[in-house]
């Protein structure tokens, strides 16, 4: 019962960094499309402790279920987002799967996919570039769309962002180890 609450609340912090990262486009655009590289410093921390507590399948699924649920629940959970997360999902328990499910070499890896979980969340921006405009001309103040348009049109900035992804969630993923030291030895 204690391990439960503890992935509910780990959950609910995921839901929280979620929410971060879709509010910082209330800074610049620029922000909520790139800002996907960044979350998994904090992520990691996340994911790390889940992988702790749960040592089968389920960390992943369980950490981005409760995403897509709150994102079908309140209509932001669109095809392209639910099709990324569930196939961004199903790559880290695998990956955690063939790596032993209680092995550190495990998390390591399967956090690469999970990390680039918020982007499954952006990318309407690209899949639907003309309805995200139009949303943002309804929801965001006057002339936001137009300073969407060239963070949707910049595509190598686009491809540099998710390809430092890749460092950065390795990177985190040490760093939460090191924070963590006490859990992440609780691994093999």
């Amino acid at each position: 019962m204690k391990s439960a609450i503890k992935i509910i609340f780990l959950a609910i912090a995921y839901l929280a960094l979620f929410i971060i990262g879709a509010s910082s486009g209330l800074i610049h655009p620029m922000c909520y499309a790139y800002i996907g590289a960044v979350l998994p410093l904090i992520s990691a921390l996340i994911y790390l402790q889940a992988s702790t507590i749960i040592r089968s399948f389920g960390v992943a699924a369980i950490l981005n279920g409760f995403i897509l649920i709150m994102g079908l629940a309140t209509g932001e959970a669109d095809t392209f987002f639910t099709i990324g997360i569930v196939l961004l999902t199903a790559f880290a328990e695998i990956i955690r799967y063939c790596c032993k499910y209680d092995t550190l070499k495990g998390v390591r890896w399967s956090f690469i996919p999970f990390a680039y979980s918020f982007f499954a969340y952006t990318a309407h921006w690209w899949t639907d570039t003309e309805g995200s405009l139009a949303a943002a001309v309804e929801e965001m103040p006057t002339g936001y769309d137009q300073l969407m348009k060239p963070v949707i049109e910049n595509t190598p900035m686009m491809i540099f962002v998710l390809l430092l992804t890749i460092p950065v969630s390795i990177f985190a993923m040490r760093l939460a180890e090191r924070i963590l030291k006490n859990k992440a030895a609780e691994l093999r």
